[in-house]
């Protein structure tokens, strides 16, 4: 654990060992969706969930074993990949589908701009390199991400095998 790392609890009797600055703030700006032109990693529980909000056939791809959010053809020249590809149910107006018309997201979706790994059995906790170029969502509220944890790191990360989120389609 590096010097300025801190463990700080999520959830009751769960621990996440904090890597970032706790001055850090994040609140999600309108049509910002840079997170949106992942590919979404579905952990089980996700999967399972995301049958009660679309057809799984549609909307999933599954990659090495792995079940993913499929990625397709948008019509935006903003935070797409560099084929043109976003995330499934990324609306026109930048809204998340999930999140707008059903209110969930997967647990993936909840940690950007996090980014999750573990280290002797402990959860550890970073923003991702990226994030620090491309979101537009860090330190423009007052919103302290340390603070807000437990919107971030949903508690089915603490129950995973690999609640890694270095995987992408």
């Amino acid at each position: 654990m590096s010097s300025d790392a801190r463990r700080v609890e999520v959830h009751p009797g769960k621990e996440a060992v904090v890597e970032f600055d706790p001055e850090l703030t994040f609140e999600c700006v309108e049509e910002c969706t840079w997170c949106c032109h992942h590919g979404v990693l579905l952990y089980e529980p996700d999967f399972l969930a995301l049958a009660d909000c679309a057809n799984l056939a549609e909307a999933t791809t599954s990659f090495r074993g792995e079940d993913f959010v499929r990625q397709e053809r948008k019509d935006r020249d903003d935070h797409v990949d560099e084929n043109g590809d976003a995330c499934f149910f990324l609306r026109e107006d930048g809204l998340c589908s999930l999140h707008a018309d059903h209110d969930w997201k997967p647990a993936r979706c909840s940690v950007f701009p996090l980014t999750v790994t573990v280290e002797d059995d402990e959860i550890h906790v970073d923003v991702r390199e990226s994030a620090h170029e491309h979101c537009e969502g860090l330190d423009v509220s007052e919103r302290r991400v340390v603070d807000n944890l437990d919107a971030f790191l949903p508690a089915v990360l603490w129950e995973l095998d690999d609640p890694e989120t270095r995987r992408e389609l």
